[in-house]
């Protein structure tokens, strides 16, 4: 049996009831969209309109960001985390689902307040404001370079731990089940290896993305292929350098990126346009 044949030809704009004076960019195909904006600020994209957030929001570890502080009182950041972590689950349909990639713990960031638990922290908080927790998948990124820190060096009198990986949280609004059928695109190998939840496979670089804390393309692939239908919304409130949003597309996804800085929208349109070649007409 033939599979159905997908069209590209939609206005993601138009169905989430964005204005067009809004968009930054979209693709000549209209199924992705940036926008140039502060997300705690958005106001018109419909509610209960998104399939599924991938994102990685500021972790506040001092990383130098344009247009956001990142490194504001940890009580801050975890009022600021939870005002986002609540206009998400507004926005998810009620079987949305989000990934949402974040440290296990840090001991960077603000001085004088030590080793925060961020995991746990930001877990609480989704929960608080609706948000069912449904799994942890475990990213070993295979980068242990970046220790610059032993506490006491081969000594019990205070040495650190340090764990080389990340977490990417799955949770869900009322329902993990998918509500309708839709076309997977996932291969019955890929199912049976993501589905375990310890993910290996390097990080990205920086100075080649031009983004202080970009994640890898592997990492938003896996998350789209596992977690949605083709055709589906996705939704990234940190699009930062836009690798959800290239993944999208690749993917045949329907997306919207949303970030507060004009120079970073830019990097997530250059790189559409020379990764995705998403500048370029094609029947699918």
């Amino acid at each position: 049996m033939s599979r159905p044949r997908i069209s590209r030809a939609m206005n993601i704009a138009k169905e989430l009831g964005i204005f067009e004076d809004k968009v930054f960019y979209k693709t000549p195909d209209e199924s992705i969209i940036i926008i140039n904006d502060d997300f705690l600020k958005i106001d018109y994209i419909k509610p209960n309109s998104i399939d599924l957030i991938v994102t990685s929001p500021p972790y506040n570890v001092d990383i130098e960001y344009e247009g956001y502080k990142d490194d504001i009182p940890y009580d801050k950041y975890l009022e600021f985390t939870e005002k986002w972590l609540k206009k998400a689950y507004e926005l998810l349909k009620s079987d949305g689902r989000m990934c949402l990639n974040i440290p296990l713990d840090k001991s960077k960031g603000r001085e004088g307040e030590g080793f925060q638990s961020v995991y746990s922290d930001v877990v609480s908080l989704a929960k608080k404001v609706g948000l069912k927790y449904f799994s942890t998948i475990i990213w070993n990124e295979s980068n242990i370079s970046r220790r610059t820190a032993w506490g006491s060096f081969a000594s019990a009198s205070a040495p650190y731990v340090i764990a080389p990986v990340e977490v990417i949280v799955l949770f869900y609004k009322q329902s993990w089940k998918k509500f309708r059928r839709g076309i997977s695109d996932i291969t019955a190998d890929q199912f049976k290896d993501w589905t375990l939840g310890l993910w290996s496979f390097q990080g990205e670089n920086p100075e080649k993305i031009g983004h202080p804390a970009p994640f890898p393309l592997e990492l938003p692939k896996r998350c789209i292929k596992l977690f949605s239908y083709v055709e589906d919304i996705v939704l990234d409130p940190f699009v930062g350098s836009g690798t959800t949003l290239v993944a999208a597309y690749l993917l045949k996804r329907k997306a919207i990126g949303i970030d507060i800085s004009t120079k970073y929208c830019e990097i997530a349109k250059e790189r559409l346009i020379r990764e995705a070649k998403a500048d370029i007409e094609r029947l699918l």
